[in-house]
């Protein structure tokens, strides 16, 4: 049965131990924090040796004849192991996944197998899952949804015995839009900072910081991830904050000059991933260019690059012969719009 990982959490605090464990999502935070638990949980059944095997090369996966190596021989310094193995993507390839199924159908008695995974999705399973979930547990994280932050801040809340009323846990809600590591650190400042009562609203606003940055960094990434909703209320935060729209404009050309030598790298066939290593786009962040990508061709982009060629003459002042002069802000806004969401490219020609 798949499980959420505060499920597993909780399971294991009382629990034993099983063979093998998978956790995986794309919510980062929750993936560590459920691996944690696991080591916890180990430690606590006097396992006390840990092996970790990271992905690398090309595909990224770890070295499966090293930890076929590790899982026949025995132990040097202790009775029981704990073997980590993380897959960035997902996939564990075909011989990863021959190794985990071969393990599950008769797990050793010194070893507990953990498996972290970065991406997810329902096609990402197979065998190799299900043989982990027959002897162990899976636990998925999946992203948080809107609706579902105020709970989760909530019981995060309550974990580190704070209380906490409805308006105070919707307006923390509000401030690290969707950033779980912020809501996160602000609950651990809170910890330290309350004086045990109920926390309303007028509390949460002198205690927590705006933990929900609109910085430029996040703008893009709202745009490539085709958040529109997102884009146009950072900017706005931004704008009130007294920021400048030249100041914003060196990473927006930056990566929209990024995407378009990622266009054109993937119209011609050619090979994508190596392009991503030049150009030192994480893992974790490949899946947001690759959507953006799939919204946008080689022209588009391109005529990115050059609207926001004119945004910066916009916010200079320099605009060209016969231009209209426009709001630099609403420029920025309509281009940024436009990248996010393909029917609002037509607010760039709007805009000349």
């Amino acid at each position: 049965m798949e499980l959420k990982p505060e499920q597993l959490a909780t399971q294991l605090e009382s629990g034993p131990l099983r063979p093998a464990y998978l956790i995986a999502g794309p919510e980062t935070l929750r993936v560590l924090e459920a691996a944690d638990a696991v080591r916890a949980a180990a430690r606590r059944h006097g396992v006390a040796e840990r092996e970790v095997f990271e992905a690398e090369g090309n595909p990224r996966e770890p070295d499966w004849d090293a930890i076929t190596a590790t899982m026949r021989a025995p132990s040097l310094f202790a009775s029981r192991r704990l073997i980590e193995v993380r897959l960035p993507t997902g996939k564990p390839g075909k011989d990863g996944a021959a190794l985990i199924a071969e393990f599950c159908a008769d797990p050793p008695a010194d070893i507990t197998l953990l498996v972290t995974a970065g991406e997810w999705s329902r096609q990402h399973g197979g065998k190799w899952s299900e043989a982990i979930g027959r002897i162990g547990q899976v636990a998925i994280a999946w992203a948080i949804k809107p609706h579902e932050l105020p709970e989760w801040i909530e019981r995060r809340l309550r974990a580190h015995g704070l209380k906490a009323d409805r308006g105070a846990v919707q307006q923390l809600a509000d401030r690290v839009e969707g950033n779980l590591l912020a809501a996160a650190q602000e609950v651990d400042k809170l910890a330290l900072l309350s004086d045990g009562s109920t926390l309303d609203a007028q509390r949460m606003e002198s205690l927590v910081a705006d933990a929900a940055r609109f910085d430029v960094f996040r703008v893009v990434d709202a745009a490539l991830n085709g958040q529109g909703a997102q884009v146009s209320r950072m900017l706005a935060g931004l704008r009130a904050e007294g920021e400048a729209v030249p100041a914003l404009l060196g990473m927006v050309i930056m990566e929209l000059q990024r995407g378009a030598a990622l266009a054109r790298i993937s119209e011609r066939g050619g090979n994508l991933a190596a392009e991503f290593k030049a150009q030192r786009i994480w893992d974790a962040k490949q899946p947001m260019y690759q959507r953006a990508l799939k919204r946008h061709g080689v022209a588009r982009w391109e005529a990115f690059v050059a609207q926001a060629g004119r945004v910066d003459r916009i916010a200079k002042g320099r605009g060209q012969p016969g231009e209209d002069p426009g709001d630099a802000w609403l420029a920025l806004e309509r281009l940024l719009l436009a990248v996010a969401e393909p029917r609002a490219a037509r607010l760039l020609s709007a805009s000349r």
